[in-house]
């Protein structure tokens, strides 16, 4: 544990030192970077709820609590989803005077300021939504509808103007889709006034609601830089690395990842009779996304989002206080999944499925497997801890060494040299089950 907490250190201090940088897409345009070429690894957190319910204080808490876990993207919305325009913040402030977004309340968005500052110090970027989707398409939620494309337009360009200078990645969209070509206006309406302001220099993107995608509707749209999708909330055994998979290899190449996935502690398909996402099925949503292409991953807590306690009405059944949820299982062990690719150099994996050679039966154990470009490792997971068989002969030498990493605790066990054979069976450790989860490094020698 002393080991991990000095990397996850390491981590912050990386952080402090880029914290200058802004971002920008990878020559290839599969990844982020930072300015100068550094890669980024996209490591969020869901916090929609953060500037609307939590303190300053507790937003320190917080923010300095994921900054530890290695997290360098918080996922946070401005006019927020729980009546964010009617409810007041924690001292008492609503976003607007009335719902008029024209006529801002400037000790609403000093707390913000606050908040966006902190994460910043902390070496952290914010993804910041400038609002829910149920103002511009209210499907279902508090609402109301207060935006069109003029005035969207024009909120746009207020907000980026107090963010121009921070590390912010926008995030468009929030839970919606557009249903119509207003929505549709509304959208690239409030891109414009983002990227008027900021040109290139602020990365956009775009979330929608469970199932879909931002390329469905937006993929050749000039202002969005990634793709991002939402997997969601409803499945026990969700294929999201389909997902990720398919749009990674759409034309017009663009960065993907999963900016929802299921959160842990979540009851599945929203009724707990189905039984709740645990740490498994949070960990396995990123290691399979990111073995198909994706440029990073985002973790999330069904209580932290909302940042529930007791006396706050809980949100799909919401149990656990978030201060106690900030200690989670799968939130220490997606800051391990970013150690263990930035170990690499990750952004040379490419995905390689065909080489698995053999497929459990049951669903929910896909092993999957993507190698380097120029053919020096390779990087296979079995969520199961099924045999992993593998044709080897895409790597470019007959010396390898191999080794197994654990997920869950961020530890390795080393199996040494061996000679290459085409076709090699590795047995992970224990018996196969559903969560005795292991990712295979296979290392060329030379």
């Amino acid at each position: 544990m002393k080991r991990t907490t000095t990397l996850l250190w390491i981590i912050i201090l990386i952080g402090f030192q880029a914290y200058a940088q802004q971002l920008r897409i990878s020559d290839d345009k599969r990844h982020i970077v930072y300015d100068d070429g550094k890669p980024f690894f996209w490591l969020g957190d869901t916090a929609w709820e953060l500037f609307h319910r939590l303190t300053r204080e507790e937003a320190d808490l917080y923010l300095e609590n994921r900054a530890k876990k290695g997290f360098n993207v918080i996922q946070a919305v401005v006019l927020a989803e729980l009546d964010g325009l009617m409810t007041p913040n924690a001292y008492g402030q609503t976003p607007f005077d009335g719902i008029d977004p024209s006529k801002p309340n400037e000790e609403y968005f000093q707390h913000v300021d606050y908040i966006v500052n902190k994460a910043n110090e902390l070496g952290m970027f914010v993804g910041l939504l400038p609002t829910w989707g149920d103002k511009f398409n209210r499907m279902w939620g508090s609402g109301p509808v207060i935006f069109n494309a003029q005035n969207a337009y024009e909120y746009g360009k207020f907000i980026v103007k107090r963010y121009k200078n921070s590390k912010i990645i926008w995030i468009l969209g929030g839970d919606r889709i557009p249903t119509g070509d207003a929505h549709i206006q509304i959208i690239r309406a409030m891109a414009q006034g983002i990227r008027e302001e900021v040109g290139r220099t602020q990365l956009i993107t775009y979330h929608s609601m469970g199932g879909s995608n931002a390329a469905m509707w937006f993929h050749n749209e000039k202002w969005l830089d990634l793709n991002m999708f939402q997997s969601g909330h409803s499945k026990l055994n969700n294929l999201n690395f389909k997902i990720t998979n398919r749009i990674y290899n759409l034309e017009n190449t663009k960065p993907v990842l999963d900016g929802e996935p299921c959160y842990e502690d979540h009851p599945i398909n929203w009724k707990s009779e189905n039984g709740w996402f645990m740490d498994f099925e949070s960990r396995r949503a990123g290691w399979w996304s990111m073995l198909a292409g994706a440029c990073g991953h985002t973790y999330g807590d069904h209580n932290i989002w909302q940042m529930w306690q007791e006396g706050r009405v809980p949100i799909s059944e919401a149990r656990t206080p978030w201060k106690q949820a900030l200690d989670y299982p799968g939130s220490f062990q997606a800051g391990y999944m970013k150690l263990f690719f930035e170990a690499l150099s990750w952004q040379k994996l490419e995905p390689k499925w065909e080489i698995i050679l053999n497929e459990p039966d049951t669903t929910g154990g896909n092993i999957l497997a993507s190698v380097a470009k120029d053919n020096s490792f390779l990087v296979a997971y079995t969520p199961y801890g099924n045999d992993v068989i593998i044709d080897l002969s895409i790597l470019k030498s007959d010396d390898i060494t191999t080794s197994w990493y654990d997920p869950r605790n961020n530890s390795y066990i080393d199996l040494g040299a061996i000679e290459k054979s085409e076709r090699m069976l590795f047995d992970p450790p224990d018996n196969p089950g559903r969560g005795n989860d292991w990712v295979l490094l296979v290392k060329s020698g030379n």
